[in-house]
């Protein structure tokens, strides 16, 4: 390994853009935020030391031996994470990045490239939630960022052109295009900055002294200082990687366990297989966010390796193997236990633990990976099971914490059963324990606080609504339609001062909701409740139905009685909470101190 001249950055990033730097398989993909972009920027502008580098020259008869990417360039959150492989032809010498590939990444997204990420509020599906941002500096005046001197921003196109007496948007990417530094000057001079009935002399002289500072940085300033490692051996290559990115705490375990998979495997390509699959489950229904992580770790427990710890020593070349070849079975039981929880109602949003399904994807493989057994009325009560002990994990927050610790008994559990699902036999195991999944009654008092849009929320009324058909489209409706709970619209119907705060409070708890499907939930709209339930009752026997189904007590349910139909609908939740959630014994003992 050798310490070469540094290099300017306009010449790295002429050089990533002709593809002569790539990424080895064994490298993680790009995850560093807009915030971080800024703040290199920043950083390299006061003069302030970003690291080394180290790359790995790859003899152009050796280039095929490996796989390779190229950095990424547009990133969008959403549709463009995954670094697209690079085609090398042999014919040429590669320069593999070991080190610093979420710094260069950053100056190719900054200079040439551009970021796109979610607005808030916005939903996932919504291609205007991810507008398209380049970086920006402003020549006018210092950061508002206590941490920064430099105001860099990623900025839409629109929002760039918001210029005032205190911001001039200079896109950070034209300094490539200046190649003199008299062309600053005469940019400064086209767009008016010296023109002192505009701007501040102080103004002036910032941004002339911000611009030169960017070319000379960008241009003549020798910045990318790099060691430069010849070696063919992929093995020292795969230890120096190791011991670069072990150290820290950016580089994940996952991240090393696919790169040692990634040199390892000997037929298929690791990082393609693993990051396409998460892709592929995350499209799943509605959508979820499964990652690499959960992938790796439920490899390790499907494979039945022994100790199955993000640990470097685990991931040997024998362990693997074995996930290699067990990958076409690991993945369908993934898949299988996805489209189970989808069967169920979860979604990104509402499952709100991925590590839960490993050890239902560990059953479906011990049974055989039946391919319909989401559907299947043979196993309609295995899969009540299943959701019922799924639930119950969610609800008390089982794997939270070390998850380790749950999954390897679980494992050993199920491979010791043989007649369905073992959730007494789990239940049992954890019982006094940190883990358990038994309530208590002041456990399920306080399921009613969860509240419209919690994760939770979901799977409390699940619980609640056993039988519903999750195949159909559905939604948590608001009973009394949360449209009528503002300040204005309460004391327009007569609302008194006193009972205001207390609508306003209560609205959006448990017990003002309900699930509906999808049809009914659009006719249903801004309806108040009491002429809703006219509607769609036609007689008493569909009223009584509808009122036993959906917990609704039997008092006056118009607007003006809301509070009292909370209270008394939230008894009645809290009452069928506890007959399915309390021991049966327990239940016979609190019955009898009420009577």
């Amino acid at each position: 390994m050798s310490y070469e001249t540094a290099k300017i950055i306009a010449e790295i990033i002429e050089d990533i853009h002709r593809k002569k730097y790539l990424l080895p398989s064994i490298q993680r993909e790009f995850i560093w935020t807009t915030y971080q972009i800024e703040r290199l920027f920043d950083s390299l502008m006061r003069d302030y030391p970003i690291g080394s580098f180290l790359f790995w020259k790859v003899q152009k008869d050796k280039v095929k031996d490996y796989a390779f990417y190229e950095l990424l360039r547009e990133y969008h959150e959403r549709d463009n994470t995954h670094n697209p492989k690079a085609n090398v032809s042999g014919d040429d010498e590669i320069t593999a990045i070991l080190d610093g590939q979420q710094r260069l990444t950053s100056l190719y997204v900054g200079l040439k490239g551009s970021y796109a990420y979610k607005l808030p509020r916005k939903r996932w599906d919504n291609d205007l939630a991810f507008p398209r941002r380049e970086l920006f500096l402003n020549l006018l005046n210092k950061s508002d960022d206590p941490e920064f001197e430099y105001a860099f921003k990623f900025l839409t196109d629109i929002e760039a052109e918001n210029n005032d007496e205190d911001h001039f948007w200079f896109k950070v990417g034209d300094i490539l295009d200046m190649k003199e530094l008299s062309q600053v000057n005469s940019f400064l001079i086209r767009n008016g900055i010296f023109d002192t009935s505009r701007y501040d002399p102080d103004q002036s002289d910032f941004a002339n002294n911000a611009l030169s500072k960017l070319y000379n940085i960008i241009h003549m300033k020798p910045t990318i200082s790099y060691f430069l490692e010849h070696s063919e051996k992929l093995d020292k290559v795969l230890n120096i990687f190791i011991r670069i990115n072990s150290g820290g705490t950016e580089l994940s375990y996952s991240d090393l366990l696919l790169s040692i998979a990634s040199a390892q495997w000997e037929e298929k390509d690791a990082r393609d297989e693993i990051i396409n699959f998460v892709d592929d489950i995350n499209a799943v229904g509605d959508g979820f966010n499964f990652n690499k992580d959960f992938v790796l770790k439920t490899c390790l427990v499907l494979s039945d390796i022994k100790d199955i710890a993000f640990k470097v020593d685990n991931f040997n070349k024998l362990n693997m193997l074995k996930i290699e070849r067990n990958w076409d079975d690991i993945t369908q039981a993934i898949r299988l236990s996805v489209n189970l929880a989808f069967s169920f109602g979860y979604n990104r949003e509402t499952l709100t633990s991925n590590n839960a399904l490993i050890p239902i994807a560990y059953y479906l493989k011990k049974i055989g990976l039946p391919r319909n057994f989401t559907k299947s009325t043979n196993t309609t009560e295995d899969r009540r099971t299943i959701q019922r002990w799924l639930l119950l994990s969610l609800l008390k927050r089982a794997f939270s914490g070390q998850p380790d610790n749950v999954l390897r008994p679980i494992r050993k559990i199920l491979n010791e059963s043989d007649d369905g699902f073992p959730q007494n036999k789990i239940v049992d195991h954890f019982k006094g324990t940190n883990k358990t999944i038994v309530f208590s009654e002041e456990d399920i008092d306080s399921l009613v606080d969860y509240k419209y849009g919690q994760s939770f929320t979901f799977s409390v009324m699940c619980l609640l609504y056993p039988s519903f058909d999750f195949r159909n489209k559905f939604h948590v409706d608001h009973i009394f339609p949360r449209s009528f709970f503002t300040y204005y619209r309460l004391k327009k119907r007569g609302i008194s001062e006193d009972k205001i705060n207390t609508y306003l409070l209560h609205y959006n708890y448990l017990g003002n909701l309900q699930f509906l499907e999808d049809i009914p939930n659009i006719e249903k709209q801004d309806m108040d409740f009491h002429e809703w339930l006219d509607k769609i009752c036609r007689n008493e026997t569909d009223r009584k139905e509808y009122m036993d189904k959906h917990f609704i007590p039997d008092v006056d349910i118009s607007f003006d009685n809301f509070i009292e139909f909370f209270e008394e609908r939230e008894k009645l939740i809290i009452a069928q909470l506890r007959s399915i959630l309390l021991e049966p014994k327990r239940r016979r003992i609190r019955r009898r101190i009420r009577t």
